[in-house]
């Protein structure tokens, strides 16, 4: 069977569908797009209360790998099930229809009951429905199941890291090297995240490939800031490396200075209150307006119409912090000036004075001056504007990155495979390989 443009390819996430996690839509839908199928896996069932309406583009099937309490028993027995006569019964099943099983299930040692339970589910998936490559978002659980499902299912796995997966305090070094050491490939979605990588992991991530996260740009039409109204809009969950906190404090300064503004949050989260309290605190009911969360489309609506999006992202306490937020992208690309600070990859595409206004990290002061300049100086609004459109249409678009993402799976397929014919039984994948540098 010679290998084809119709690859199976399955992508594995924590859970599915996220509000948050647009990116990974815009990039299923850009697959999609091009006839590349895709079978999405969710190790965790949507918690989120609202969903973005892209979502109903989507038309590859969602699997959801369940534990049993989440099927038919309490959570506190599931622990005990997973350990016992129910683990090993699937044990013995997936030994029936996965080649060297009980081989392969030494790469098991020491890793959670529950990643093992979900990985051997998801490896009879995948050899169920065909499939020949896995991906994962985020080097944290998704990819310890995806990773432990390659070598049970005898396919190779990739996957991209973000931001929370490296950065965040939680990120066990030796974990994370193995993953890097063991995939076909990695991708991650900054220049500052790669040099992050092979600065702290060295050899182990010699392969790492950036890619940037991209938009489909017909649905962010660019309109030039010329006549804006004097309203700042901000996005994201209401968490602390967002840096509502300070977004907050620099309003209070404007409204101190006698400026006519008025500053619309869009997004929920655990801080609400808290900021809630801080505006009341500092007497802005009447200019800061939480709009909770909302559908793409009226997010759009918002980001079109305002003068700013102020989008002051701080490094968190526990090390948390954004990669490169799509949602400044998406405010670049719809012609809306942005001021930011200078986290992680946002000076990739935040250039100060160029495609936007960059502030310190934790300067309300400064984020307040910049804030201002962007509300009274027109002329600045559009030459910034236009400078980030064309960055954006330049280096973040999906279709032009989703391809070289594709390029990646077929060149760990053609390595595989060896001359390009397939073979009956995928032979278990063994070593990474190296990318050839061209575009499917």
């Amino acid at each position: 069977m010679v290998l084809t443009k119709t690859m199976r390819v399955g992508y594995v996430l924590k859970r599915y569908p996220r509000y948050s996690e647009t990116f990974i839509v815009n990039e299923i839908l850009a697959h999609e797009a091009v006839g590349l199928e895709i079978e999405i896996f969710a190790l965790r069932p949507p918690n989120d209360r609202y969903f973005q309406d892209i979502i109903a583009q989507v038309r590859s099937p969602v699997n959801y790998l369940y534990l049993p309490s989440e099927n038919w028993m309490p959570e506190a027995l599931a622990a005990e099930a997973i350990k016992g006569t129910i683990f090993w019964a699937i044990l013995q099943e997936a030994s029936l229809v996965l080649p060297n099983f009980w081989t392969a299930l030494e790469i098991a040692r020491g890793e959670e009951a529950r990643d093992v339970y979900q990985a051997v589910q998801l490896a009879r998936e995948v050899r169920a429905k065909g499939i020949c490559h896995l991906h994962a978002h985020f080097g944290s659980v998704a990819t310890t199941v995806t990773r432990l499902a390659a070598h049970f299912a005898g396919v190779p796995y990739t996957f991209t890291a973000h931001a929370k997966d490296i950065f965040h305090e939680s990120v066990q070094p030796d974990d994370l090297r193995r993953k890097l050491n063991e995939a076909a490939a990695v991708v991650t979605v900054s220049d500052y995240n790669l040099a992050y990588l092979r600065q702290n992991y060295g050899d182990a991530a010699e392969r790492v490939e950036h890619i940037y996260n991209g938009l489909d740009l017909e649905r962010f039409p660019y309109a030039a800031p010329h006549n804006r109204q004097m309203r700042i809009v901000s996005v994201g969950r209401l968490i602390e490396k967002k840096g509502f906190e300070d977004l907050i404090t620099a309003c209070g300064i404007l409204a101190r200075r006698g400026c006519s503004f008025s500053c619309q949050i869009i997004g929920t989260g655990p801080l609400e209150a808290e900021l809630r309290g801080q505006i009341e605190e500092l007497g802005l009911q009447a200019q800061v307006e939480f709009m909770g969360a909302r559908p793409q489309r009226e997010v759009i609506e918002y980001v079109q119409k305002a003068a700013v999006f102020a989008a002051p992202y701080v490094v968190g306490s526990d090390g948390n912090c954004d990669g490169l937020p799509t949602v400044l992208l998406e405010a670049m690309a719809l012609g809306t000036p942005c001021v930011s600070t200078d986290v992680t990859g946002v000076p990739e595409v935040l250039r100060d004075r160029e495609t936007g206004l960059m502030v310190p990290q934790h300067d309300p002061t400064a984020l307040a001056a910049a804030i201002e300049r962007l509300l009274t100086e027109s002329a600045l609004r559009v030459d910034l504007a236009e400078r980030a459109r064309h960055l954006i249409e330049t280096e973040f678009d999906i279709h032009r990155n989703t391809a070289c993402l594709r390029t990646i799976f077929r060149a760990v397929q053609r390595e595989l495979l060896g001359a390009g014919e397939a073979k009956e039984e995928l032979p278990r994948f063994q070593s990474p390989v190296k990318i050839p540098q061209e575009v499917y």
